[in-house]
Order: structure tokens, then sequence, then C-alpha cells
């Protein structure tokens, strides 16, 4: 997942970058607990106890490798902070969304199956189907609309559950193409990929047959 982050703090140390005077209104990561910074942050509006605050710090301090020389500003930590959540979490800026990124802390949680909205399997079923007609059953990265479909689904979930709907709905979608790859091979074994699908061949395909030979159920009432 994309992240977008205002490195200009770290611009003062690039190699050759006058050392001779500082950044206007910059000052050093190392003396951000100083009295007169914080007074600065406080005047400027900026909640050093807010969770968004505390996350811009761990994400500079991150950046810079704990370098306490590096620099920064007012400006780069309150517009650094528009990018988290009351709670501290990263704002995917394609989607609007907290939630979504996933780091090491989260990693172990995200592979697992969860209830996801029948309207969203329905949503993804559907746009499977009509892009595997449309595309003989090729992959093609330039004109599906999968995004929409899995963002319409994290607007329906819980922040904490985001990514591992994400994860749910990545199984449930290669089961939906799994079944009409194999629909379309039992209507005429010669078929190949890139070859119009035969006639009828998606025909008896439902959600219901695929679901019920899944191993983990889906279901959710939404």
């Amino acid at each position: 997942m994309p992240r977008i982050i205002d490195y200009s703090y770290l611009f003062q140390n690039l190699p050759g970058a006058a050392k001779a005077a500082n950044p206007i209104g910059s000052f050093q990561l190392s003396n951000l607990n100083s009295r007169s910074v914080q007074a600065q942050l406080r005047a400027a509006g900026i909640d050093t106890n807010s969770k968004q605050y505390k996350a811009v710090i761990k994400e500079m301090m991150q950046a810079s490798k704990g370098n306490g020389a590096m620099y920064t500003n007012i400006q780069a930590i309150k517009n650094s902070m528009k990018s988290y959540d009351q709670d501290g979490d990263y704002i995917d800026p394609t989607t609007g969304l907290a939630g979504l990124l996933l780091t090491e802390e989260n990693a172990a949680s995200r592979s697992r199956i969860i209830p996801i909205p029948e309207s969203s399997k329905e949503e993804m079923f559907n746009q499977t189907k009509k892009e595997f007609l449309q595309e003989n059953g090729i992959l093609n990265g330039d004109t599906t609309r999968r995004s929409d479909v899995y963002t319409n689904m994290y607007r329906k979930v819980p922040k904490n559950d985001r990514l591992a709907a994400g994860y749910t709905m990545q199984q449930y979608e290669r089961a939906c193409r799994q079944a009409f790859l194999t629909a379309a091979k039992e209507a005429d074994p010669t078929w190949q990929l890139g070859r119009p699908i035969p006639s009828g061949a998606l025909d008896k395909v439902t959600r219901e047959s695929i679901e019920s030979h899944l191993q983990h159920p889906f279901n959710q009432k939404a």
C-alpha cells in the first residue's frame, strides 16, 4: 500500500546542503521535548499528547533511523498529522480509510477468514463473472474494477477488521474465479484462456454452489 509522507524535514542533512544555518522555524528531532519547542507546538495548536502526534513523531524517528540531528518543523508535523486518525492509525490516501496499513504488528492478524457482508460477496461474484466473460478468462489489470469492490467492502466493516476482511475477500474472489474456470472447461474441455467462453457455461455457477465447497464460512448479515 503506497505511503505519502512529508520528508521535507530531512532536507537539511542532504549531501551538499548548507550547514551554516538551519531552515527558518526548524528544529532538531532531539529537541522536540524541550520547553521552547513544546511551547511552539502548543502555540500552533498541536496536541502533543494525541495519538496522531505520537504516530507522526514515531514515523519521523524511524525515517531518520533514530538520528536526533535531523530537522523538522511545525508545518511538516501538522501536515503529517493529517495522515493519521484520532487513534494514530494511518489513513490510506486512496480510500480515505484507516486500518489498511499492513505492519509488523498486525501482519499476523491479517491472514484469517472472517465474516464479510453479503452485499460485498454479491458484488464480487457479479464483478468477477462480468470480467471473466468480458476478458475471456484473462485477468486484465487495465480494465478491472475489483479495487472498487474492496473499497466498498472496507467502508462496511469496522476499522480493526479491514485487513482481515481484505484477506477473506481475496480467498472468496479466487474461489469465484476458479469456479468459472472449472465451468468453462467442463463445457468445453478444449477451451483455453483468451478464447470465447462457451455459451451458457457459467449459468449454473452460483454463489451458493461456490460457498458450499469452501472450507470456511464467509457469512455475515449485512
